[in-house]
């Protein structure tokens, strides 16, 4: 049975043996909703800044940049993202740097392609966290900062995100009316009027939807959860 959540996520695996990333592809990427490949560090981190997928699989010894060099400058980056280790040695060392590192599994070479689809399915909790469920079937990632519909991608502007960021930001501490003020001061280092707020704002509803953001007359704006 496939599974539905992870039909929602972006995998990359960072991987110079052909013949096993081609073999991990044909045989669990189909489950994903995007199975990218990579063929050594340098690379998986040029990716993983492009693409920003919700998963990474990595072999440790690897041209350019290894995987434990790639995973400590992505963690950088995104503490979050849960990083899979696939490697041929099992010595205590490279065990110990992975951890350090912050790689949430070790998987020795070799293994079963079903039981790192297995874990990866056991993650589930992990990102349902991460996870806020809006009005109008859209759901924003926290992690990414991201909205989507439908698994789709919904694409912003920075002053949108930052927008939907603040209203988000602002729910998560139980204060679920924003001022226009506040707003105003967030995403303009120059003084604007209500008129701009509210051009700014019916944009925003004409790409994502007229009644995920609510309009509290007088007071401000408010995110409409599921």
């Amino acid at each position: 049975m496939k599974s539905k959540f992870l039909k929602t996520l972006r995998v990359l695996l960072v991987e110079d043996e052909l013949k096993l990333s081609s073999l991990l592809k044909n045989a669990i990427g189909e489950n994903f909703y995007k199975f990218h490949v990579a063929n050594n560090g340098q690379e998986g981190l040029e990716l993983f800044e492009k693409l920003r997928p919700d998963i990474i699989i990595t072999d440790i010894m690897m041209p350019k940049k290894t995987g434990l060099e790639m995973a400590k400058e992505i963690k950088i980056i995104d503490a979050n993202i849960p990083i899979i280790i696939l490697s041929a040695f099992s010595d205590t060392e490279k065990f110990l740097d992975a951890i350090d590192v912050g790689v949430v599994k070790y998987f020795i070479k070799p293994f079963d392609p079903d039981e790192l689809l297995e874990y990866i399915k056991s993650l589930e909790t992990l990102f349902s966290e991460r996870l806020l469920h809006l009005s109008e079937g859209f759901v924003y990632n926290r992690a990414k900062k991201s909205l989507y519909k439908k698994q789709r991608y919904v694409l912003l502007t920075k002053k949108e995100k930052y927008f939907l960021g603040l209203l988000i930001e602002n729910y998560d501490k139980g204060l679920f009316v924003v001022s226009d003020e506040k707003i105003k001061d967030a995403l303009w280092k120059e003084e604007v009027s209500n008129e701009r707020l509210r051009t700014f704002v019916r944009r925003f509803r004409e790409k994502t939807a007229k009644n995920l953001i609510k309009n509290m007359k007088g007071e401000g704006y408010q995110i409409m959860i599921a």
